[in-house]
């Protein structure tokens, strides 16, 4: 494959890369999409392409919906273990972040909320709130009429929702004083205030200090501050768990404001925090070794603020 050729599909690589992550939650298998794609662009008979761009975002596409509708995916995401992979912010996977459409659809909370999607109405919603194809473009890409688009939209707009009335964007300053207060009454114990900082129809998804078989989803103010306050409660069996006493910083992971555990550089845990109107509307804990590799590895290269607790 001559250079041309290959500087082409360089230039597309980092959309194809965060199209695949926003519709697998996994980078590992995201990257894995995008190299198949390259393989077939280099097989490609390259001379009767109209629009590269567009051809290699409908090969992506289709592979990651070949990969969402395998037997042993629909297996695993239904045993219902499965969530997103993290990112660090600027990890290039996150990919577009000028609208709050974009920022929103890689958030943990949307990204687990489109688990409910068909691959198609998964596939319709990024490329639609995304990367702002149309429905004549994303018709296209999938093999589908523009009215069959249309709806596909409609259905994943109303079941992802909920998610997005659940309070407005707010800045990343106002975010971390309330993950700040949160944090400090967690490990205090504070209960109560604990309840005062969470929304009444606060969800928690959390994969059990990366020991449950199955996601734990609490709701209910009362419930999940009884839940927080027991996992952040420091014990000697705790710190032999996670190999040490963790350091706790706040971070932005995949958009949001998030607490990471962090021991000798090495990122153990993370709660991402989902803001609205001024109190905390969903929390997402992951501690699987298997799920925090890259984000892990991203904060290692990164220059950290001070912990707001270095001593647990």
């Amino acid at each position: 494959m001559d250079s041309a050729a290959v500087d082409r599909f360089e230039a597309s690589r980092g959309r194809l890369a965060s199209l695949a992550y926003r519709l697998l939650g996994s980078a590992a298998d995201a990257e894995d999409a995008v190299q198949e794609t390259f393989l077939r662009w280099q097989a490609a008979d390259r001379a009767r392409v109209g629009v590269p761009e567009a051809w290699l975002t409908k090969v992506a596409t289709n592979l990651c919906l070949d990969q969402l509708r395998s037997a042993q995916v629909r297996h695993e995401r239904a045993a219902g273990a499965w969530m997103p992979e993290p990112l660090l912010e600027g990890d290039p996977m996150l990919g577009p972040a000028d609208t709050f459409e974009q920022r929103e659809s890689v958030s943990l909370a949307v990204l687990t909320l489109m688990e409910r999607l068909s691959p198609f109405e998964r596939a319709v919603y990024v490329l639609r709130e995304a990367f702002s194809y149309g429905h004549a473009e994303i018709a296209g890409i999938l093999g589908i009429t523009e009215s069959a688009s249309q709806q596909h939209l409609h259905r994943a707009r109303a079941r992802v929702g909920a998610e997005r009335r659940r309070g407005a964007e707010t800045d990343p300053a106002s975010a971390r004083r309330v993950v700040e207060e949160f944090l400090t009454a967690a490990v205090s114990g504070r209960t109560e205030r604990l309840v005062a900082l969470l929304t009444d129809d606060v969800t928690a998804v959390s994969d059990g200090a990366g020991l449950a078989r199955h996601l734990l989803r609490l709701r209910r103010p009362e419930r999940v501050a009884s839940f927080v306050r027991a996992g952040f409660r420091p014990t000697p069996a705790k710190r032999r768990l996670a190999g040490g006493s963790p350091a706790f910083h706040i971070a932005r992971v995949n958009g949001c404001p998030a607490v990471l555990a962090v021991i000798d550089g090495r990122v153990v845990g993370m709660v991402a925090f989902g803001i609205g109107d001024g109190r905390v509307a969903s929390l997402h804990g992951i501690a699987a070794t298997e799920r925090l590799g890259r984000l892990s590895d991203a904060w290692g290269r990164h220059e950290p603020d001070a912990p707001v607790i270095d001593a647990w």
